[in-house]
């Protein structure tokens, strides 16, 4: 089981207490966007073996949104960090290399 640190109220909570998002850090595409842009926006979506970044909701508590990074393989969890942030912070990134050598970083 899961156990997320909401960043915007400090609670540790279980994954029951949490509501997924999808995937962290998507660039959306507006009107007159073309549609292969709408459409990679969609549907396509990382679906890694290792370190991923996600939207969380601390749904039974807060309420707020908030971006984690987590390993899919063991659900090892980094860190949290608020949902505003554009890219996951450089000292959760130094982390996870400290972690995961092999891991080539935020895209």
């Amino acid at each position: 089981m899961l156990i997320l640190e909401c960043p915007c109220c400090g609670v540790k909570a279980e994954e029951t207490e949490l509501a997924p998002g999808g995937e962290a850090h998507l660039k959306r595409f507006g009107p007159g966007s073309s549609d292969a842009d709408f459409d990679s926006y969609m549907f396509a979506r990382a679906n890694p073996k290792g370190v991923h970044f996600e939207r969380w909701r601390h749904a039974n508590g807060c309420g707020k949104w908030f971006l984690a990074a987590r390993c899919t393989a063991t659900l090892e969890v980094f860190g949290t960090y608020p949902a505003q942030t554009t890219e996951p912070p450089a000292e959760l990134q130094a982390y996870i290399k400290s972690r995961r050598p092999e891991w080539e970083g935020y895209k």
